[in-house]
């Protein structure tokens, strides 16, 4: 993974989390169209695929659970539509971040999931890199990471402390964001998906 990762600088239109330019992502897979880069890194794509496959299953998994629990009527109107509540998903966009406490890599602050646009969004937090330095320099335990979010109202904030190998699944239109790290590096993978 190290040595086929290589951040690409994405310009927003009004920033996200009030970042205009964007330079510590590696786009695997993009939007049609080729949003919001038209050169995604199709060899770390081929390297995490069956990683990126299971995750699509876990996604339809809790998924399938969330509608189940909180909207009987999106089960009802699978059926209805002829799947036999069979789900499908799309990866919308899939990329890896690597945080670092220099400026403007720290943290993705309070930001909504692909506009919108998605259904949901699974984030993994990756193993720490422990090739190119030791783990002590490489560690950021203890020096900020995880994850935030906060209620439909914005009243309640709620933080994860993440480790290496969890899995987050993120619902659609849900504030959140990567937390701040003072040290070390930390790896995230995301993948916003649609249902189809």
């Amino acid at each position: 993974m190290l040595d086929l990762f290589s951040p690409q600088k994405v310009v927003y239109n009004g920033g996200i989390a009030n970042v205009k330019e964007w330079k510590i992502s590696c786009y695997l897979e993009v939007m049609s169209g080729g949003v919001p880069t038209t050169n995604p890194n199709l060899e770390l794509r081929d390297l995490f695929l069956p990683l990126l496959e299971t995750c699509d299953k876990l996604f339809i998994e809790w998924y399938r659970q969330q509608k189940a629990c909180n909207n009987n009527s999106v089960m009802k109107k699978m059926k209805v539509n002829g799947n036999d509540g069979e789900l499908k998903v799309n990866r919308l966009m899939t990329f890896i971040t690597r945080y670092t406490p220099n400026p403007g890599e720290q943290a993705l602050l309070k930001h909504i999931d692909g506009a919108g646009k998605v259904d949901g969004s699974v984030v993994i937090a990756l193993p720490m890199d422990k090739w190119s330095s030791t783990l002590e320099v490489n560690s950021f335990d203890g020096h900020g990471g995880g994850l935030t979010f906060w209620d439909g109202r914005g009243r309640q904030e709620i933080h994860y402390d993440t480790r290496v190998g969890d899995v987050c699944f993120i619902d659609r239109a849900v504030w959140h964001q990567a937390d701040p790290i003072t040290k070390g590096t930390r790896w995230a993978l995301v993948i916003f998906y649609t249902i189809q």
